[in-house]
């Protein structure tokens, strides 16, 4: 699955979420780049996304529900509730349901959050199963942050390493195709442990109270299309060094096989955060003391769009290109069949 060119979203979606009569209570509506809403309810705000999960099929329920709430905890706030949507090939699929649901608890229950409704249906239409989940969080007097608060001389940092979610999901769906392009039971084993660690959460929140000026989790595009946002959203250039992006060893063996770019694969458990310099030591030593890994990869400049600097030459990225997933044309390109 991935996203519309961002041309095609802003001629047939954009203008329809912007209705005759505007609504005082919206804080941050529909906005590329932002992944929540914003909504003055009371005396509190209200932040809430939607995000849905048809590129994996084992623990599609875990995937989805942490997705979701990685996009709330990226604006500082902590999830609370969740919805789910649950779609499944056939009226036969009750088991399928079953483990979708018993693994969507699980994560919940590791968040935990609460479901709190959502649909359970079936459709002839669907190959695999979708599920689409729904996270909605109060602010509680927390600052939110967004995408687009990256300032010139703020320091780029990325949490963990880059391809993790995709490379778990290929162990996962492809096994045999992977043992076929050579890699082995152990390279599987290395990638399945990737998608145990795909929350974000805890990290955010930390990284919020240290003054972080903008994040965002990095999902379908890569990791260079969330920096592609960052920039954008912020309005600056993300001048970021290739040699300093953190590569897992496990990640880098699937992208030799597969013949993806660990750039462009989605990447559920890294966060891109922008940090003000006086802010960057103290979340280094916190960080150091074992939460998880942060690695500076860059710095955020004056001008627009990404400079990746390697190996003495710059390449300049300007353009969203969020259609670009390395996951979603793995699926093309094997399309294998499931029975469900």
């Amino acid at each position: 699955m991935s996203k519309f060119p961002l041309e095609v979203l802003k001629r047939y979606v954009y203008p329809y979420t912007v209705g005759k009569h505007s609504d005082p209570a919206v804080v941050l509506g529909s906005t590329f780049g932002e992944d929540v809403a914003v909504t003055r309810v009371g005396e509190d705000l209200l932040l809430s996304h939607v995000d849905p999960i048809v590129g994996a099929v084992k623990g599609i329920g875990w995937l989805a529900v942490h997705v979701a709430c990685n996009d709330i905890a990226a604006s500082g706030v902590r999830p609370r509730w969740i919805q789910l949507l649950v779609m499944v090939p056939s009226a036969n699929d009750v088991e399928q349901v079953e483990r979708i649901m018993s693994d969507a608890a699980r994560a919940a229950e590791s968040l935990e959050i609460t479901i709190i409704g959502g649909h359970t249906g079936y459709s002839s239409g669907l190959e695999r199963p979708l599920v689409a989940v729904t996270a909605l969080a109060p602010a509680e007097g927390r600052r939110v942050v967004t995408t687009g608060g990256a300032e010139p001389g703020d320091l780029v940092y990325v949490t963990r390493g880059i391809g993790l979610e995709g490379t778990g999901i290929l162990a996962s769906d492809f096994t045999e195709e992977a043992l076929s392009r050579g890699l082995g039971k152990r390279d599987i084993e290395d990638a399945l442990k990737l998608l145990e660690s795909v929350s974000v959460v805890t990290e955010a929140l930390e990284l919020s109270d240290l003054g972080a000026t903008a994040m965002h989790d990095v999902t379908r595009g890569g990791i260079l299309e969330t920096f592609l946002e960052i920039g954008s959203c912020s309005g600056v250039c993300m001048d970021i060094d290739a040699s300093a992006l953190p590569v897992p060893p496990v990640v880098m063996r699937f992208a030799e096989a597969f013949g993806f770019d660990p750039l462009k694969m989605i990447s559920s458990g890294t966060l891109a955060v922008t940090l003000p310099p006086e802010s960057a030591e103290e979340a280094e030593k916190r960080f150091a003391k074992g939460l998880c890994d942060l690695k500076q990869v860059g710095v955020v400049t004056e001008g627009k769009g990404v400079c990746l600097r390697e190996e003495g030459k710059n390449r300049i990225f300007t353009e969203m290109a969020c259609e670009e997933d390395e996951l979603a044309r793995m699926w093309e390109l094997l399309a294998p069949r499931y029975s469900c």
